[in-house]
């Protein structure tokens, strides 16, 4: 049995962060098991998943290989489990829980395998992921002075916000991996889930530091590059966002390169991008990402994700990630004549999908006159919200269901309002404004993309009530901070009320983010 020393490091491997982890592996294993480590807390799950399968071929009996690899099939974060893959992971190295816990050559290990049977056990996957927890807890007692177990246990904890943002959970996973982010001030796992432990507008600055580390860290990891602008998407920093999603996609896509395929047009990183330019208002650029997106969507025949997993996740399908990205630009520039409207993708069984192309078709025909077809739409719109509702009750009994049914009711309202005139709904925005209030905050763009404040704002200044418009636009940049067309808000209900000192602040701010557009 050979343990292997925190002296020993990823020189070889592309950067990833530093990691170090006492093992008993083979020194001949130690490159990959590192790496898939580095990239397990990267949440580069594919990649950490063949980097640990690279060091069991190596040292097969290397038990931590495989903990490593059932590691990476759950996403606590994201509420996402792959049970089976990462049972039949464990059943390679041993046939049986006990088996598989003796081969681990040491107490520590042996108190890694025995977290992991259960989170991975037969109760349903609320109750492994609270038992894990305190399996993971109880790992950290006993081993104070390791950086993985204090990691992996503030990352459990986050796994148990099953009922969505738990401010007082989270805080409590930001303090157990503050002290290993400042005695490990380049282990991926620190930075990274001190991002997540703060990613919401009230606790962003807290993670701000983390956020500036990260992409340091780990520049060859999409996911690190891309990470970080959770933080300045909170802090409304939009040069920043888009310079970190950039540099997400070139590290995605010089990987997609290397094994031959062609960029990645859709997903998560480029429609955060796109929210990014079009905050700036660099319009050309928003729309070339979703050119790009629409081209992709239409080119695939994948199949559909099903609701209850890209309910709350649009870019899980690429047909979903279009529809959002569609939307975006449409809400974002209010260019109602653009050719992007006229793009659609065939949603398939994608609900979701559907109410977003409905929702964006039938907001910009009302904006263009088109009553008729703004009236279809909603129709449309309203048997996808139904259908929708009864799929992810089906497929997701958490909270992702009522969340899911709350989000497509709110579109509904606010498709009905704007097609009916928004003075005559202000009774009907009022009350999903303070029902959207209510909802977990979503880190990102708005999870419900126009935001009901803000659209409230707008309705009560058609109906000449700049005062109660100023205070709905104000909430809504409390939810999405420096969220531009909020700002315009703001700025036009000052003038009316004639607060020029007000109104000429936020016409300075909407310069200084505007600065890189070509028609500011």
């Amino acid at each position: 049995m050979v343990l292997l020393s925190s002296a020993l490091t990823l020189a070889r491997q592309p950067a990833l962060g530093s990691v170090s982890f006492e093992n008993s592996g083979a020194p001949a294993a130690q490159e990959s098991f590192l790496a898939g480590l580095a990239q397990l807390h990267n949440f580069e799950y594919p990649a950490a998943a063949e980097l640990f399968r690279r060091a069991q071929q190596i040292d097969p009996g290397f038990a931590m290989a495989y903990w490593g690899e059932a590691m990476t099939y759950n996403h606590p974060v994201w509420m996402e489990q792959d049970r089976g893959a990462a049972r039949k992971a464990l059943a390679r190295l041993a046939p049986t829980r006990e088996a598989r816990v003796a081969r681990a050559k040491t107490p520590r290990e042996q108190t890694y395998l025995r977290a992991v049977e259960i989170l991975y056990g037969d109760a349903d996957k609320q109750a492994c992921d609270l038992a894990y927890a305190e399996a993971m807890a109880e790992l950290h007692r006993a081993y104070p002075n390791d950086p993985d177990a204090a990691a992996f246990y503030a990352l459990a904890l986050l796994g148990t916000a099953h009922e969505g943002r738990d401010f007082t959970l989270y805080m409590r996973a930001a303090a157990i991996v503050e002290p290993v982010f400042r005695d490990h001030p380049n282990h991926p796992g620190a930075a990274h889930y001190l991002i997540h432990s703060y990613d919401d507008p009230v606790h962003a600055p807290l993670g701000l530091r983390a956020a500036r580390a990260y992409s340091r860290i780990a520049p060859s990891a999409g996911h690190a590059q891309h990470m970080t602008s959770h933080i300045f998407v909170a802090l409304g920093m939009w040069n920043d966002v888009v310079t970190a999603n950039e540099a997400a996609i070139k590290v995605v896509d010089a990987g997609r390169t290397a094994r031959g395929l062609g960029a990645a047009a859709c997903g998560h990183y480029n429609f955060w991008l796109e929210y990014g330019y079009l905050q700036q208002r660099r319009f050309d650029a928003a729309r070339t990402l979703v050119a790009k997106c629409h081209a992709a969507a239409t080119r695939s025949t994948a199949a559909a994700a099903p609701d209850g997993r890209q309910m709350l996740d649009p870019d899980s399908s690429l047909a979903g990630s279009f529809a959002a990205m569609r939307l975006r630009y449409l809400l974002d520039t209010e260019d109602w004549r653009s050719d992007v409207v006229s793009l659609t993708v065939d949603p398939g069984g994608q609900q979701r999908t559907r109410i977003a192309l409905e929702f964006g078709t039938g907001y910009a025909a009302a904006h263009g006159g088109q009553h008729e077809e703004a009236v279809a739409a909603l129709e449309r719109l309203r048997r996808a919200r139904e259908a929708l509702a009864a799929s992810v009750g089906a497929a997701n009994p958490e909270h992702d269901a009522s969340v899911a049914r709350e989000w497509a009711r709110i579109l509904e309202t606010q498709l009905a309002a704007v097609t009916n005139g928004l003075a005559e709904s202000i009774r009907s925005l009022q009350e999903i404004a303070t029902a959207e209030e209510k909802l977990p905050i979503e880190f990102g763009p708005p999870a419900v993309d126009k935001p009901s404040y803000e659209l409230l704002g707008e309705a009560l200044m058609t109906a000449n009530r700049p005062r109660e418009a100023l205070a709905a636009f104000e909430k809504s940049l409390a939810r999405a901070p420096e969220r531009t067309a909020s700002l315009v808000g703001v700025m036009q209900t000052a003038e009316k009320l004639g607060d020029a000192k007000k109104a000429a602040d936020v016409r300075a701010k909407l310069a200084a983010i505007w600065k890189q557009s070509a028609s500011p």
